[in-house]
C-alpha cells in the first residue's frame, strides 16, 4: 500500500457505500523489500451534462449557485468533504476520489447557453464550491479558463476558492474583473509546515506558493481572502494566528474559517490517515475533534456543521474574531455587482444560429 499511495492523500480505497459488494485490502505477503508496484496514476474521463450551474439551498453556505469544472480532486486533501460525492458513481471517496476525475469538455459552451436562455437572472456564482477549480488537470484541459472567459465577456460576477497557484495563470481576466467589482477570490491555507501539508494535502500548492498568489492576486486588483479550512483540533489550530498574519501581510483583506467536518466516509479516511501519519498524536486529535461535535466524529446540524460547538470550538471562534482584528481582516465579504450582466451581440447571434437549426 506504501508504494501503490505514494503521494497520495487516502491510505486505502474503500468501497463505495453504494454498492451491493465490498472490496477488503488483505495482507498479501509482500513487504517494502520486495518490487514495488507501479504507481497510482490518475485517470480522466469526459462527462456528458446538460447543464453548468448547480444550485442550493443550505442555509450555512453562502452562495446558492456555483460552478465545479471536475468531480474528485488530484490535490488528495484528506479532509475534503467532497469525497463521499464519489459514491454516488460506484468509485471510491479514497483513492479513486484523487486518481479518477471527472470533466465537462464542453463547460464554456453550456455556460454561454445558461446565460443567453430569455429567463436567466443573474446572481454571484461560486467557483470551486465542491472540488478546487485549479488542481493539476486544469493545466492541460483549461476548463475553469474556459469558464473564466465565458464570465468576463458577459459581465457576469463570480468569487473563486483555491488551494493552488496556476489560480494566477488567470490574472488577465480576475484582476480586470476584480477592479471592476464583478470577481473576488479565497485561497485556502492550512498549515505553513511544509512536512504536514505534504502530508495532508500532497498535490496542492505549497504553503509559501499560496501566500505567492495571495500577493499576485491583490497586486492584479482582486480581492482577495483567506480561508483556513479546515481548522484541526490539536494538529494545525495552533497555526490559526500565523496564517492569518502572513496572508494579510501578502494582501489579503478578509478571511473565513470552517471546523473539521468528518461525514460518511471521511471519517474512516481520517482516521486511517491519522493513525500512518500522525501517530503520536491521533487519539488528541480525535478527542479534540469529538468535543466539538457534541461527542460525536460528525454533527450534521445547519447551524452547528461548519464552526463546531462546545469550549473547544468556542476557543477557535474567539481566537478567530481576535486575529481577524489584530491583523486587519475585517473587510466585509466582497459583495460583487449584479448590475452589470449583458449578454453580448456575438453570443445573441450565435444562439439565434442554434435555434434556427
Amino acid at each position: 500500500m506504501a508504494e501503490t499511495a505514494k503521494g497520495r492523500g487516502a491510505r486505502s480505497n474503500a468501497t463505495g457505500r453504494y454498492e451491493p459488494e465490498t472490496v477488503e485490502a488483505f495482507d498479501d505477503g509482500w513487504t517494502d523489500e520486495d518490487a514495488g508496484v507501479e504507481p497510482l496514476r490518475t485517470t480522466l474521463t469526459p462527462e456528458t451534462a446538460r447543464t453548468i450551474i448547480a444550485k442550493n439551498t443550505s442555509p450555512d453556505i453562502g452562495f446558492d449557485r456555483s460552478i465545479n469544472p471536475y468531480k474528485g480532486c488530484e490535490h488528495g486533501c484528506i479532509y475534503c468533504y467532497a469525497r463521499p460525492s464519489h459514491a454516488w458513481m460506484g468509485l471510491s471517496p479514497g483513492l479513486d476520489f484523487e486518481s479518477r476525475i471527472f470533466f465537462k469538455p464542453g463547460a464554456a459552451d453550456l455556460l454561454e447557453q445558461e446565460f443567453c436562455r430569455p429567463r436567466y437572472v443573474c446572481k454571484r456564482i461560486h467557483i470551486g464550491g465542491n472540488t478546487d477549480p485549479y488542481q493539476p488537470v486544469e493545466r492541460e484541459l483549461k476548463s475553469t479558463r474556459g469558464i473564466l472567459e465565458v464570465m468576463q465577456r458577459f459581465n457576469h460576477p463570480f468569487s473563486i476558492i483555491t488551494k493552488s497557484t496556476l489560480i494566477t495563470r488567470d490574472v488577465d481576466i480576475l484582476g480586470p474583473m476584480g477592479r471592476d467589482g464583478l470577481a473576488s477570490a479565497f485561497v485556502s491555507i492550512t498549515t505553513l509546515d511544509r512536512k504536514l501539508a505534504r502530508a495532508m494535502e500532497p498535490r496542492a500548492s505549497t504553503p509559501a506558493k499560496r501566500l505567492e498568489a495571495i500577493s499576485r492576486l491583490a497586486e492584479a486588483g482582486v480581492p482577495v481572502g483567506v480561508g483556513f479550512a479546515p481548522v484541526i483540533p490539536g494538529l494545525n489550530d495552533h497555526e490559526l494566528e500565523a496564517i492569518l498574519e502572513a496572508a494579510a501581510k501578502a494582501g489579503a483583506t478578509t478571511a473565513m474559517y470552517v471546523t473539521l467536518r468528518l461525514p460518511l466516509e471521511i471519517k474512516d479516511l481520517f482516521r486511517e490517515w491519522l493513525a500512518d501519519a500522525r501517530p503520536d498524536r491521533a487519539a488528541r486529535v480525535m478527542s479534540l475533534v469529538r468535543q466539538t461535535r457534541g461527542g460525536r466524529d460528525y454533527d450534521p446540524d445547519w447551524s452547528q456543521r461548519m464552526k463546531g460547538s462546545g469550549p473547544v470550538a468556542e476557543l477557535i471562534g474567539t481566537r478567530f474574531r481576535a486575529a481577524v482584528k489584530r491583523y486587519g481582516l475585517e473587510a466585509p465579504r466582497h459583495q460583487l455587482d449584479e448590475s452589470r450582466f449583458r449578454v453580448p451581440a456575438s453570443a445573441r447571434k450565435q444562439m439565434d444560429l442554434f435555434d434556427a437549426a
